[in-house]
């Protein structure tokens, strides 16, 4: 469905800004999974495809958030501030561009391996946005699947606790096994970016939590 019909057949009704959210978080998915994909082979052509399929993703997802902004401030009618739903689709949005950096790194330093420590920080991106797909899916209802959402942001939390770990641990091992300075560095930069994508992630959930406790008594 292209994404105006979507906005028409979900706005202008109470509630109705969560489709545009699942949508948003279906590209997250997409994207993560392509990640996945990239950290699982070393072939440089592979890469490359696969960097295009996040990449497209992300373009997505910018022309989805343009008109949702459009959509938010013109059709949608909610007891929610529109400025906090923007705030979300806002972070949603950053992620993916994470996620985009990530994929954009290794195909930029062609490193001579991928060490299994990066396969887990993107398969921590990945859970991540599984979380946030399955959270989006209930934003319509606030009141009714709050403590499935509080849930679901506790889950994103410690997926972010346990990537700061994993990141930390290989920065430590990378230091000190690899003496390839270049080598080294391009390790270390790729590994940045997905730690980055992982807080990212928390910041989607932090954000929402603050909603669900300001909406809900």
């Amino acid at each position: 469905m292209k994404i105006g019909n979507l906005f028409r057949k979900f706005t202008g009704h109470r509630h109705q800004y969560a489709p545009s959210f699942v949508q948003q978080a279906t590209y997250l998915q997409q994207a993560a999974d392509a990640l996945c994909r990239m950290t699982d082979t070393m072939d440089s052509s592979e890469w490359k495809v696969l960097e295009k399929e996040v990449k497209a993703c992300e373009v997505q997802g910018d022309a989805l958030l343009t008109e949702f902004y459009e959509q938010l401030y013109e059709k949608v009618i909610t007891s929610i501030r529109r400025a906090d739903l923007q705030t979300i689709a806002l972070n949603i949005d950053e992620l993916l561009d994470h996620i985009n950096d990530s994929a954009k790194s290794i195909l930029l330093y062609m490193p001579q391996r991928i060490d299994p420590q990066l396969r887990d920080l993107a398969q921590y991106i990945r859970a991540e946005a599984d979380t946030i797909k399955s959270i989006a899916s209930m934003l319509g209802d606030l009141r009714h699947n709050f403590s499935q959402i509080s849930l679901g942001c506790d889950r994103i939390t410690e997926l972010e606790h346990a990537a700061d770990d994993a990141y930390e641990e290989y920065i430590g091992y990378i230091f000190t096994q690899e003496k390839n300075a270049i080598e080294l560095m391009k390790y270390k930069n790729i590994a940045e970016t997905l730690e980055a994508a992982t807080d990212a992630g928390k910041t989607v959930s932090d954000n929402i939590r603050k909603i669900i406790l300001r909406y809900v008594d």
